[in-house]
């Protein structure tokens, strides 16, 4: 595997900063649950279209992560980072099934909706830490997961046109579609 180019690795940096930076401006009380998700999804799978390599979306999921970390973003502490672990491996994933994910709607659709739904997991493993009732756990997990793929999804749908704009004016390289 040939090391990271420098323009790919600002690319991907600039994604994870991205989603912190939208984290931090809608934590805004919206009341509505899993909007997070519509930013994470699209700079994930935009960090994957753009640098076409096996781990891009997990870097920056995992550089998300500890930047929301060390900035105390969130609840749970270090566990933050299964918050963008999860769909950043997903979207990795996915990307392994199919080669031009950042240039098909229905692929982003689904990745998106898998990533959103990645965070059921981790709702109901930062709650039973920090000592929940079951219940009141699978209650939330499930809200906010069904919430969070709407969300995902509606994301996910706005990198495919970026990506193909981006190809087009030479930004990236061209990807199967």
């Amino acid at each position: 595997m040939k090391k990271l180019t420098l323009q790919e690795a600002l690319f991907l940096a600039f994604c994870a900063c991205f989603i912190v930076i939208t984290r931090a401006v809608f934590r805004l009380h919206l009341n509505i649950p899993g909007h997070a998700m519509f930013f994470t999804m699209f700079f994930l799978i935009l960090a994957k279209g753009s640098v076409p390599r096996m781990g891009a979306a997990t870097l920056v999921g995992l550089l998300a992560g500890l930047l929301c970390t060390l900035l105390g973003m969130g609840k749970g502490g270090p566990l933050i980072l299964l918050k963008f672990l999860l769909p950043a491996l997903i979207v990795d994933l996915a990307g392994l099934f199919h080669n031009g994910l950042a240039g098909s709607y229905v692929a982003c659709s689904i990745v998106g909706a898998l990533g959103s739904a990645s965070r059921f997991l981790t709702i109901i493993v930062v709650e039973w830490v920090i000592g929940m009732e079951w219940d009141l756990i699978l209650q939330h997990a499930l809200i906010s997961s069904a919430c969070g793929v709407v969300f995902g999804i509606l994301g996910s749908l706005m990198a495919p046109p970026i990506v193909r704009k981006l190809t087009a004016h030479g930004l990236i390289a061209s990807h199967p579609a």
